[in-house]
């Protein structure tokens, strides 16, 4: 167990609802009552975001997490497929573990996994990535007067959808943000 004071981005604690990750956190002294720790903790299976307090009196339990840079193989019925850089062992998350975060993983790409005793309980996509627009309805006329925030409903790589501008057409390679499925910008 250890107290609130080593609360720090980055570290993981381990409650009922499982482990969670400190993103945020904000040592608050009151000048009327007892001291506490302000956080923003995700959880590392379900990306649940909370805010939360701890009092200074507070014990909490650390753990001890792994970052490793893995490549994605592939998916089957046993789930998602990574295999870790330096020592090719091979290890799987399950599609619930993985959630959503599924539908933007391509075979041989390389992202953070972190693990929590030898198996990996999350894992970390790059802010932005580039896919290619598979389907897509050509701008009639009319819709392509600059009317400010028109857009389009396009189908990229994986089948992920995407609203865009009416200039982006099939064929062209797009910018989206994963955090929110978004298009940034042409890529």
């Amino acid at each position: 167990m250890a107290s609130t004071s080593e609360i720090k981005k980055g570290v993981v604690i381990r409650d009922p609802q499982g482990l969670w990750v400190v993103n945020e956190f904000q040592h608050i002294n009151p000048g009327k009552g007892a001291a506490f720790v302000r956080t923003r903790i995700k959880n590392l299976q379900s990306g649940k975001t909370l805010e939360t307090t701890f009092k200074t009196s507070e014990t909490i339990e650390l753990v001890e997490v792994e970052h490793r840079k893995m490549q994605y193989l592939y998916h089957d019925a046993t789930g998602h497929t990574f295999m870790d850089q330096g020592t090719y062992e091979q290890a799987t998350m399950s599609d619930q573990d993985v959630g959503a975060d599924g539908k933007y993983l391509r075979d041989g790409m390389e992202l953070n996994v972190t693990t929590y005793e030898g198996q990996p309980i999350a894992l970390e996509l790059p802010r932005k990535m580039v896919f290619k627009v598979t389907e897509s309805m050509d701008a009639t006329g009319g819709n392509t007067v600059s009317g400010g925030n028109m857009t389009k409903e396009v189908t990229v790589e994986g089948g992920i959808k995407v609203h865009v501008p009416l200039f982006i057409k099939q064929g062209e390679n797009i910018i989206v943000n994963t955090e929110n499925g978004e298009y940034v910008e042409r890529a």
